[in-house]
């Protein structure tokens, strides 16, 4: 592990979705101590109109480039608006484009579709507007964190099949991909800091239920990923995505889709919250500059 990583393992939560309300309250603690630059900024709190309403929150630069619908992580059973704050604002900052947080439901109360519902209709609507916003409806990207980031990759295959929104860009960081856990690195990473193979089981418990995974809850199960956006894909070393999310990066080359795969040595889960540690540093600068180069 990065030395400047390895001080920090304790702080994180203990990696356990069994109490999502516990979960969410240690998630909320955790992210309220992060610092927060929204130095040059426009943030807007708006609600999607629909049933129900999907909260979002919008961070507009100056002189935007493009703009991407971000999606938190939590193991699509934790997180809001609040716990993504320091992390959407970084992004536009970095990156230059306007960010549009997506407050999707969570599992297990509202488990799959309620998520890639709440952010395809976010899609749609936002092409729709992007006019009275100021967008480039052919410049808008997809992408999130985690669970957030597998959600991205699941709505794109959607706007492909149904060829209603021209997704420019795919931001794929750490991303939750295939709810069958057999790669090497889901079977040997069972006690990875942040996230277990028993979380990742949690996770998926959660999210779809009694209901059959389909390629729309979990993106590697798509047979065909052709035709897709181009993409960022970054994976943690000591992750038990790991694999899967290189797995799903190389599947999309074949396929003929342009990906930029980046695999961060030493790193785990989560970790480019430690703010202080040169390679996180490089994470979250990186993050936003692929997306500026994609949107420009």
């Amino acid at each position: 592990m990065d030395p400047e990583l390895e001080p920090f393992t304790a702080l994180f939560p203990p990696a356990d979705l069994s109490d999502p309300a516990a979960a969410r309250r240690q998630l909320a603690a955790l992210s309220a101590a992060m610092p927060v630059d929204t130095t040059g900024l426009d943030i807007e709190t708006r609600t999607v109109p629909g049933d129900p309403g999907v909260p979002i929150r919008i961070y507009r630069p100056q002189d935007a480039q493009g703009a991407i619908v971000w999606l938190h992580g939590g193991g699509f059973v934790m997180g809001d608006l609040e716990t993504e704050h320091p992390w959407a604002a970084m992004l536009a900052r970095n990156s230059g484009a306007t960010v549009v947080s997506v407050a999707y439901r969570l599992a297990p109360e509202q488990p799959f579709p309620a998520a890639p519902d709440d952010v395809y209709a976010t899609l749609r609507w936002l092409a729709g507007h992007a006019d009275e916003l100021g967008l480039d409806p052919a410049r808008i990207a997809v992408g999130g964190h985690s669970s957030g980031a597998g959600i991205a990759a699941a709505v794109a295959l959607r706007a492909r099949d149904e060829r209603s929104v021209p997704i420019r860009f795919q931001l794929l960081h750490q991303p939750g991909l295939d709810d069958r856990q057999t790669s090497w690195s889901a079977r040997n990473f069972t006690d990875t800091p942040f996230v277990t193979r028993t979380k990742i089981a949690q996770m998926w418990g959660h999210y779809l239920g009694d209901i059959p995974a389909t390629p729309y809850a979990a993106a590697a199960r798509a047979e065909d990923l052709s035709g897709l956006p181009p993409a960022y894909l970054a994976t943690a070393e000591f992750c038990p995505n790991r694999d899967e999310g290189i797995e799903y990066a190389l599947r999309l080359l074949r396929a003929g889709v342009p990906v930029e795969l980046h695999q961060w040595p030493g790193t785990f889960h989560g970790s480019q919250a430690i703010l202080s540690a040169e390679i996180s540093q490089r994470q979250n600068a990186e993050l936003g500059a692929a997306l500026r180069r994609a949107l420009h």
